[in-house]
């Protein structure tokens, strides 16, 4: 039998299980990283773009600002941005009025804007013919 841990060359009592220093060096690194709370990159890129009036839409240089103007990280997290406006196009969120990729001008998409207001405006809509009902 062997005397020694294979691992690390300090002695083990068995080949198969490691030595006290292996084990205590496998304890430390199984540390996991607390999950960060708070939108996500996509919906903040989704009001900044809802709360601009422009009639072309937003640029990309001009989202990053507002990002930066709310607070968050952009040097730090440009692939971030970066695939957050390219999945929102993908996804038909927002329309790319210029560029390519993750560059040039984008809007809200009409389709989405309208389909949020109609469930809305049929429930308002019923009441008010339940009560034109009632009075006859």
């Amino acid at each position: 039998m062997r005397s020694t841990c294979r691992r690390c060359g300090g002695k083990g009592s068995i080949i198969n299980t490691p030595c006290a220093e292996v084990q205590a060096k496998k304890k430390k690194t199984t540390t996991s990283k607390p999950k960060k709370v708070g939108p996500s990159v996509g919906e903040l890129i989704v009001k900044a773009v809802a709360a601009s009036k422009e009639r072309n839409g937003v640029s990309a240089a001009a989202l990053k600002q507002a990002l930066a103007a709310g607070g968050y990280d952009v040097d730090k997290n440009k692939a971030r941005v970066k695939t957050a406006i390219k999945s929102l196009v993908a996804k038909g969120t927002l329309v790319q009025t210029k560029g390519t990729g993750a560059s040039g001008s984008f809007k809200m998409n009409k389709a989405t804007k309208t389909k949020a207001k109609t469930p809305a405006a049929a429930k308002a809509k019923k009441p008010a013919a339940a009560a034109k009902k009632s009075p006859q």
